[in-house]
């Protein structure tokens, strides 16, 4: 019988919770390559000299491979060293829920999100940022307007404060709050300078 909802977050909270212990050197060195040799030669996978398929049989088998490859691997916690399965009916479930179109920004700056598949003629979203690289306080907001006025982008993606009102963002502490929260606003800041208020980030 198929799932009749998809997982939730509190679902994979406890699925991670209980799940098998396994050592991580273990997943990566053993499970992860030998299940995928398996599945490579079972659905023989061969993309000769093209890095991405293009025919139909071999796009086929590498989704089935894909498939099953995740329900019998699952997904690997390395917080706790456990391993969450799923069932192919509820890899189903997950695909037929998913937004066939996403719609992130605000007004003229909105970002719309569709489906794209080989030779799309839609055009790729475009994120611009430095992404989680390290910047310091007193250019922070200049190097995010400076993504943020280029037309091309279509999302921003903040880089990280390596420091807040002088002290280090370090983790778990306060100021890595703090430098979370002022990262946001800045951001914001950035894209108001650039004259695209509605930016998604």
């Amino acid at each position: 019988m198929a799932a009749t909802r998809p997982l939730t977050v509190c679902d994979v909270y406890d699925r991670f919770m209980k799940g098998k212990k396994v050592a991580e050197d273990k997943w990566d060195y053993e499970i992860i390559p030998q299940n995928a040799t398996r599945l490579k030669e079972k659905y023989k996978l061969n993309f000769g000299n093209k890095f991405v398929p293009e025919d139909k049989a071999t796009m086929d088998n590498l989704f089935n491979a894909g498939l099953e490859m995740l329900v019998e691997t699952g997904f690997y916690c390395q917080d706790n060293n456990r391993v969450m399965n799923v069932t192919e009916e509820e890899v189903w479930e997950g695909i037929k829920k998913t937004p066939t179109k996403i719609i992130l920004g605000d007004g003229r700056d909105a970002a719309r999100f569709y489906p794209r598949h080989g030779n799309s003629p839609v055009k790729p979203i475009i994120q611009g940022g430095p992404t989680g690289s390290p910047i310091s306080e007193d250019v922070f907001v200049q190097v995010m307007q400076s993504y943020a006025q280029e037309g091309i982008v279509d999302t921003i993606v903040n880089g990280v404060l390596t420091t807040i009102e002088g002290h280090s963002a370090k983790t778990n502490t306060p100021y890595e709050i703090r430098a979370t929260m002022t990262e946001l606003r800045s951001v914001r800041e950035a894209c108001v300078r650039a004259g695209r208020p509605g930016l998604a980030m």
